[in-house]
């Protein structure tokens, strides 16, 4: 796995010939929600949850590695809290997850990104709790996927944005192609060392 700027995973991505998709991922110390964005990576859905434990991370990574052959996956966009601050202990056992991932070398070539998702899960749960959903576990899983949509879709609104105004801004100064500096591009205000 290789971590990449977010609009360098995004680049990367719709100048492949292929179709391709990303995978967002909510990490929480039980589950992982799961959303996943559609071919022309403009939506993301909700898709899955996995159980997290750490006497599972082979099975997890092998579970990843079907995902991405299943789906045609390209990348994954991961949820990071941040603060200005301090370094959390939910931002930690991000970065945790996504190392012991790594080391399985079952995701070799991934590449992947991180974005902030301060606040997305009690975002989901102000718009989940009207549904009354009175199994815990299921609520729990429900509020994962649907926060990994929130990070997943975030992320996907911010580059097709970003990907639009180079555009025009290339085309307003007579150039055909956009003209992307990748290296000045940086997913503002989130960090990704822990």
């Amino acid at each position: 796995m290789r971590q990449v700027k977010a609009l360098q995973l995004f680049h990367d991505l719709v100048n492949k010939n292929e179709p391709a998709r990303l995978l967002g991922l909510d990490v929480g110390d039980k589950y992982v929600g799961l959303a996943l964005s559609d071919f022309q990576n403009k939506i993301a859905s909700p898709f899955s949850v996995l159980v997290r434990k750490k006497s599972n991370i082979d099975l997890m990574a092998s579970d990843f590695e079907t995902l991405i052959s299943k789906y045609s996956l390209k990348g994954f966009v991961v949820g990071l809290p941040f603060s200005c601050h301090r370094v959390s202990t939910d931002a930690a056992q991000v970065k945790v997850l996504i190392d012991a991932l790594s080391r399985t070398k079952k995701l070799q070539g991934l590449k992947y990104t991180y974005w902030n998702e301060s606040f997305t899960s009690k975002n989901v749960e102000l718009l989940l709790r009207p549904l009354n959903l009175n199994n815990a576990v299921h609520s729990k899983t429900m509020l994962d996927k649907f926060a990994a949509v929130g990070i997943l879709q975030g992320y996907l609104d911010y580059v097709n944005r970003k990907m639009k105004l180079m555009e025009t801004e290339s085309l307003s100064a007579g150039r055909h192609e956009p003209d992307i500096h990748l290296e000045n591009c940086c997913c503002k205000g989130v960090s990704t060392k822990v």
